[in-house]
């Protein structure tokens, strides 16, 4: 993949996100990191109280099987994870409209990029050249640039 100069790149996953400049050319990439945020979320089991709720109803056939039914769990932590995604979509979305950047490579894994889609602002899809489907959080820059050159 081609990473323009100066391109703006964002490594992200569901609680942190790495942004960084290219000060290479397109072809060698040499990414700058510019800003990191991360967010504590811990695992589900440690964010619930409570098992999750049941319904039942009172005449057969109703919405739920008879004898009761579960009500599903929630997920506390995709639930953050998906809420920090947001959150890094809203933050491109006003970089691109004060014109921090021109072009835009995001690196996510899938469900996090994913749920970016979701939220791209139409300032941000118009500045979008490339999207890699990869979990490089926590990996060394010269292992991003890498990976990047080779997509």
């Amino acid at each position: 993949m081609q990473v323009p100069h100066n391109a703006f790149v964002l490594v992200a996953d569901g609680r942190k996100a790495l942004f960084f400049r290219n000060e290479g050319d397109a072809e060698y990439p040499n990414l700058q990191v510019e800003h990191a945020e991360e967010q504590a979320n811990p695992a589900d089991r440690d964010q619930k109280t409570d098992a999750a709720g049941a319904a039942s109803s009172t005449r057969g056939g109703g919405q739920f099987a008879s004898g009761g039914g579960s009500m599903g769990e929630t997920d506390f932590h995709q639930q953050e994870e998906d809420r920090f995604a947001a959150e890094t979509a809203d933050m491109l979305k006003r970089r691109a409209l004060a014109n921090d950047f021109e072009a835009l490579i995001i690196v996510a894994p899938p469900k996090t990029l994913g749920e970016l889609r979701k939220h791209y602002h139409k300032e941000v899809s118009d500045r979008l050249t490339g999207e890699l489907a990869k979990d490089l959080t926590g990996h060394p820059v010269p292992d991003i640039e890498r990976a990047l050159r080779s997509a």
